[in-house]
Order: structure tokens, then C-alpha cells, then sequence
């Protein structure tokens, strides 16, 4: 079975930054498509980023120019990179894992989740 754990939430003011983990175990993470989602109480899980088995990457347009999506074979680990962060991006993050590579921002395409890290953007 897959298992992820993201870590690296927290609090942080505007204009700040946090790079979220997101480590796998029982598999590599490179030979997997992974995505990064988020979801605030009421709405649904929304793509964030994800980068592919390729390496190839991709972002929500909210995030482009702020977040980066990065992956460590070696650590097995999955990055987020965020800047410039702001109270929109308050949420709960989940990482997930997905074998196949067509809609990568649709939370459907992903079976295996993680079980999510709170970021808050608050001055």
C-alpha cells in the first residue's frame, strides 16, 4: 500500500514562505505522477501543483510564479516550495500519488492521499 506524509505546515505571515515534505514509503516516489492539493472547510479538494515520473511539472494558475513543485529521488520526498504566500492560501495540503497521467490537478485521477498538513497565512 502506498503511504504518504506530508509535514512542513504551520503558521506564517503574509508575504511569507513554507516548503511543504511530502515522503512516501512501501515505494518510489519517481515512479509516480504526484500531485499537491489543498482544501479550505466547504470547498472542494483543489490541484495545486503536480510534477510527473518525468520530471515534467505543472501549477493552478493562483499559484504560478510562487509555488514550486521539486522531488528528491534520493530522500524519496516531494517538495512544495511556497512564497509570496498570502491568507488565500490557507488550507489543508494533501500530496497523492497516481499511476496514470491524465487530468494530474483533478483530485479524481488520485487514489492514494496522504493525510493533509495545515497551512495558515495570518498576520
Amino acid at each position: 500500500q502506498l503511504q504518504l506524509v506530508e509535514s512542513g505546515g504551520g503558521l506564517v505571515q503574509p508575504g511569507g514562505s513554507l516548503r511543504l515534505s511530502c515522503a512516501a514509503s512501501g515505494f518510489s516516489l519517481g515512479s509516480y505522477h504526484i500531485g499537491w492539493f489543498r482544501q479550505t472547510p466547504g470547498r472542494e479538494r483543489e490541484g495545486v501543483s503536480y510534477i510527473t515520473m518525468s520530471g515534467s511539472t505543472n501549477y493552478a494558475d493562483s499559484v504560478k510564479g510562487r509555488f514550486t513543485i521539486s522531488r528528491d529521488n534520493a530522500k524519496n520526498t516531494v517538495y512544495l516550495q511556497m512564497n509570496s504566500l498570502g491568507p488565500e492560501d490557507t488550507a489543508v495540503y494533501y500530496c497523492a500519488a497516481t499511476g496514470t497521467p491524465w487530468d494530474l490537478l483533478s483530485r479524481r485521477e488520485y487514489k492514494s492521499w496522504g493525510q493533509g498538513t495545515q497551512v495558515t497565512v495570518s498576520s
